[in-house]
């Protein structure tokens, strides 16, 4: 151990990020003078093929126009930076002009989105996000010209949120797309989007959107706070910036709300909540969630609000299936049989007649098995995912009880424990509700409902003891709010709802004004 020690003492250190970055090559601004401005980006992005260093010459001097052909539309380039420099430079000027970078946007660069930089580091970082930079000959200044050009797939319905009823286009990799669709459905000023990039490699673009006037300032300075403490070298999913920022990060339950619909992220907004866009991602994160939302889908809002209620109180009855069933039917066949009835007793004494394990052992193995199928079925082309999963789990079971292996009773639990599981509209939900079942199959195979009772009793005290961004994990139940009851427990109709979440719209509570309750003789003339 000490040799340990002290080679790893004597073992040199990586050199951080920031001191072989190629943004702090060179200068840390621009020189008035172009050939040594040319030298400084050439040596920037050395052994880079896909770096493009075009010349120009305008009104009498030269300019040089660098950008990336990957990131870049190249008919941008071509019609609104090139043809216009050299058009300039055809011109019979008897008196050059020395026109700068500010001039170029002015009169001769015909590009809508541009802005002036001085610094390298951040020059480099533009061209790197698909920008053009125009450098001249007569100032320190760079014109940067928004070219983007990489292309994306074309909106489509979210295959993770699907709906009967409802909008049919979802999110997709590009941000400036995403904060479109947002914007979309809300137009209104006062929908504020603070951007910050994050990740020291990637530079990827992080945008913080809310409400102005029914956001909370606390929980505004809170998301802030949290997003701007993250210090990684690389962001790829929304994912990485989920496991930054949510309250307990060892919890089962998520506390970071994601989806890939714009009319969930716009109706959450318009509760107070938060939501935050990260590119070359379809998932945003919605701050804060409580358990509730795990169990609500966007369909609710678009149907009836009866049968809205009715789907509701069948996932209510689900989540219990999907965590207890399997630990239940263990500890009673164990430890107390004498909870089942005589009938059900001898068909399931019968059935497990030949079965060599214990009832825990076939729910734990049965369970594994599924979980198996599942993984594989997502994990396989669709062409055949499907195909696999449900035939997979035909035959498997039909074989496992054929043979004697399992017993038939196991199989229909643990069928519909996973059909309850699928019922829940969240996947990331789902996934946690599906993790806490293996633990209650320990409890029920070892301690019977006695042990079922103590995980239950600990479900309920880390769920009611957990926050998301400072507001309780079970609100508005707990603590309770009865104004607020009328969303979760059941849908109430939309005329109905006239108050927002206390916990994330306290600050402008009223969401519509009273008397809006449809009848046929409200409009009726005296």
């Amino acid at each position: 151990m000490k040799r340990f020690k002290k080679w790893m003492r004597a073992k040199p250190k990586f050199p951080s990020i920031a001191e072989v970055s190629p943004e702090d090559v060179g200068r840390e601004e621009l020189s008035s003078a172009l050939e040594q401005n040319e030298t400084i980006f050439r040596d920037i992005f050395k052994n880079c093929s896909d770096i493009v260093f075009r010349k120009a010459r305008y009104a009498g001097q030269d300019s040089l126009v660098v950008y990336l052909a990957c990131l870049v539309d190249e008919q941008v380039i071509d019609d609104h930076i090139l043809k216009p420099l050299f058009e300039s430079g055809n011109k019979q000027e008897t008196e050059p002009a020395a026109l700068g970078a500010a001039a170029l946007s002015e009169s001769i660069i015909s590009a809508g989105a541009t802005k002036l930089s001085s610094q390298v580091k951040e020059i480099v970082r533009q061209v790197l996000d698909g920008y053009a930079a125009v450098l001249t000959d007569s100032d320190g200044q760079a014109l940067l010209v928004k070219a983007n050009g990489v292309k994306h797939r074309s909106l489509e319905e979210p295959s993770s949120e699907q709906v009967i009823r409802g909008p049919r286009d979802g999110f997709i990799e590009n941000i400036a797309t995403n904060l479109g669709l947002i914007r979309g459905r809300l137009k209104s000023a006062r929908l504020k989007t603070e951007s910050v990039v994050i990740g020291d490699l990637t530079q990827t673009q992080v945008v913080i959107t809310y409400v102005a006037g029914i956001a909370g300032d606390s929980l505004i300075e809170e998301v802030r706070d949290r997003v701007s403490r993250i210090q990684i070298d690389g962001v790829l999913d929304s994912g990485y910036i989920e496991e930054f920022i949510e309250d307990l990060p060892y919890s089962p339950f998520p506390q970071v709300h994601s989806t890939e619909r714009p009319d969930v992220v716009v109706a959450e907004l318009l509760e107070g909540k938060i939501a935050i866009l990260v590119d070359n991602t379809p998932f945003v994160l919605i701050v804060p969630m409580t358990f509730w939302t795990g169990l609500q889908a966007s369909e609710d809002y678009y149907t009836r609000w009866p049968i809205a209620t009715f789907v509701r109180w069948i996932r209510f009855l689900f989540i219990f299936i999907a965590i207890f069933a399997p630990s239940l039917y263990v500890a009673i066949t164990t430890f107390h049989q004498e909870m089942i009835p005589t009938n059900l007793v001898l068909s399931i004494a019968s059935s497990r007649e030949a079965a060599p394990f214990p009832a825990m052992f076939e729910a734990l193995s049965m369970e594994v098995v599924f979980e198996a199928l599942r993984e594989a079925g997502i994990r396989l082309p669709k062409q055949i995912g499907q195909a696999i999963s449900i035939v997979g789990a035909l035959v498997i079971g039909q074989a496992a009880v054929e043979a004697g292996i399992i017993s038939a009773p196991v199989v229909i639990i643990v069928s519909i424990t996973g059909i309850a599981t699928f019922a829940i509209p969240r996947y990331n939900f789902a996934s946690g509700i599906r993790l806490l079942r293996f633990p209650l199959l320990f409890l029920a195979g070892t301690l019977g409902l006695y042990g079922i009772v103590l995980g239950f009793l600990c479900i309920v005290l880390h769920v009611a003891s957990l926050r998301s961004f400072g507001v309780p994990y079970l609100t508005p139940l707990g603590p309770i709010t009865t104004t607020n009851l009328k969303d979760i427990l059941i849908r109430s109709p939309i005329w109905s709802r006239r108050f927002r979440p206390q916990a994330t719209g306290g600050s402008n509570p009223v969401r519509e004004p009273a008397g809006q309750k449809p009848s046929p003789y409200r409009n009726k003339r005296k």
